[in-house]
C-alpha cells in the first residue's frame, strides 16, 4: 500500500469510510475537472463497508437534527474535509443532475459485479455496501489492490434474493420502484420497512455484515421519502 493510500485510508477509517478501490481516469470514464479546469489524474472511491459508517453517522450533528438528506449533508461534511486534509477535493453521487457515474465507476475501480437485484455485489460484504464519493487527484497515484475474488452471484444458482422479494419487484426489464415502495409502505410491507429488504437479506453473501436494526430502518425511510 503507497503512502497516500496509507494517509487517505487513515482519514477515513474513523468514520467507518474506506477506500472502496480506485482508478486512473480517462475522458470516457466522465470524471469532471477539478481546480482551474485540471484533469482528474487518479480517483478513489469512497464506501461504507457494512456497519462500520453507522455509529459515526448515527452519533453526527446531521443525523439528530431531523432535516432531510441527512446521510447526504454527513457525507459532504466529512469528504469535504478529508480530501482538504490529502490535498484533494471530494466528489459526490448526489447533488445533481446532472448524476455522476458511481456505479460505472466502482466496477472500473474496485472487485465488485452486478447482481440480480441491480445493485452491485462485493465478495466479502455481499449487498452491504455503498459508495458515498470519491476522491480525486490531480496527480497520478498508485491504486489499490484488486480483490482477486470471483464474482459472487456466477456460482448462484438458486437465486434466493429473487424469490425472498413479496412483490417480485426485482424483474428481467428492471427494478419496480414504484411497487416496491407501495408495497413497504402498507400494512403488508411492515417487515421490509423495519427490518430491511427482504431479497438483500436472502442473499447468502456477507450475511455477517447486514445493517444493524436501526440503521436498516432509517435506509428504509430514506426509501420511502424519495431521498
Amino acid at each position: 500500500m503507497t503512502d497516500q493510500i496509507e494517509v487517505l485510508a487513515k482519514l477515513l477509517d474513523p468514520h467507518g469510510l474506506a477506500i472502496g478501490g480506485g482508478f486512473h481516469p480517462i475522458a470516457s470514464d466522465g470524471v469532471p475537472a477539478i481546480g482551474e479546469g485540471r484533469p482528474v489524474e487518479t480517483l478513489y472511491l469512497v464506501a461504507s463497508l457494512g456497519r462500520a459508517m453507522w455509529p459515526a453517522f448515527s452519533r453526527s450533528p446531521e443525523f439528530a437534527d431531523g432535516a432531510p438528506h441527512s446521510l447526504d449533508r454527513w457525507t459532504g461534511r466529512v469528504l469535504r474535509r478529508v480530501a482538504e486534509d490529502a490535498g484533494a477535493i471530494a466528489i459526490f453521487p448526489f447533488g445533481g443532475p446532472p448524476w455522476l457515474p458511481f456505479q460505472r465507476w466502482a466496477r472500473r475501480g474496485g472487485t465488485i459485479a452486478p447482481s440480480p437485484l441491480g445493485i452491485l455485489i462485493h465478495p466479502e460484504y455481499g449487498l452491504w455496501h455503498a459508495y458515498r464519493g470519491a476522491i480525486a487527484f490531480d496527480r497520478r497515484l498508485a491504486l489499490p489492490a484488486i480483490d482477486p475474488r470471483s464474482r459472487p452471484c456466477d456460482s448462484c444458482f438458486d437465486r434466493p434474493c429473487l424469490s425472498a422479494c413479496p412483490v417480485k419487484a426485482f424483474k428481467p426489464e428492471g427494478y419496480d420502484v414504484a411497487g416496491c415502495r407501495g408495497h413497504v409502505d402498507s400494512e403488508a410491507g411492515r417487515r421490509c420497512r423495519e427490518g430491511g429488504c427482504l431479497a438483500r437479506l436472502a442473499c447468502p453473501v456477507g450475511q455477517e455484515h447486514a445493517y444493524a436494526p436501526a440503521q436498516m430502518a432509517f435506509h428504509m425511510r430514506a426509501f420511502l421519502a424519495g431521498r
